[in-house]
């Protein structure tokens, strides 16, 4: 997936300077004065860039994960049984009940798949809500600064819009109420101190696997900074 962006190319943004340049002796502007004038313009532009980048590479990760096998098909997220059943599986298995443990495991990928959709807007509007701090930030960051400025503004938010989504997929999975009804006891009795449900098992795990992705388009971006249009930016930047 190639990230492009919106920032103008340098030629456009040479014709700029120019511009500016002439007007700036035109009215008398000192050099001092100008390069302020030009760094401000410069981080508009770069700001513009990155947020353009940022928005596409989120709907690339939403548009891999929220189909069928989005999460089934791809070893990386696929969201696996909860561990202590997981561990009973060869037990369930002599019980006779095999097939309801694969109906649970992948009905719960499904369950994600159909959640991620309504990560779209709100990692949209966590981009355009943006300062041009933020956008130099997630540019000049670490390898997962964009993943973790994604993460701290959405995840919250997102836990709520998916864990309806999944619960509604699951509530028809009887293995699934069985489980739910086994670690409501758990937290009754002390034993589990977090609500423990396969509905925010699935929510917490496709959360996660929705900021993997998102951190690999990122990744797209540093590693071929010249494809994706991230080059412009940093000169911008460096401007």
């Amino acid at each position: 997936m190639v990230w492009n962006s919106d920032a103008p190319d340098m030629s456009r943004l040479s014709r700029r300077r120019r511009l500016l340049m002439g007007l700036a002796a035109a009215i008398g502007i000192s050099r001092p004065a100008y390069a302020d004038l030009l760094s401000a313009l410069t981080q508009r532009d770069a700001s513009a860039g990155i947020k353009a980048a940022l928005e596409r590479g989120a709907q690339a990760a939403v548009e891999l994960l929220g189909k069928t096998d989005g999460f089934w098909g791809n070893d990386r997220v696929r969201i696996a049984l909860p561990d202590w059943l997981h561990k009973a599986e060869g037990a369930l298995r002599l019980m006779g009940r095999q097939q309801e443990v694969d109906d649970l495991h992948l009905g719960i990928n499904r369950a994600a798949e159909q959640a991620v959709p309504q990560a779209k807007g709100l990692l949209i509007a966590a981009v355009r809500s943006m300062s041009v701090q933020d956008a130099k930030q997630v540019l000049t960051g670490g390898d997962n600064s964009a993943t973790q400025f994604f993460e701290s503004k959405t995840r919250t938010p997102l836990n709520g819009r998916f864990l309806p989504v999944v619960t509604k997929v699951t509530q028809h999975i009887g293995l699934a109420q069985q489980y739910d009804a086994l670690a409501k006891k758990g937290q009754s009795l002390g034993l589990v101190h977090e609500d423990a449900s396969i509905e925010h098992h699935v929510t917490t795990k496709a959360l996660d696997g929705l900021y993997l992705m998102i951190g690999e388009e990122e990744r797209k971006i540093r590693r071929d900074p010249v494809a994706t249009g991230s080059a412009i930016l940093r000169k911008v930047f460096g401007s």
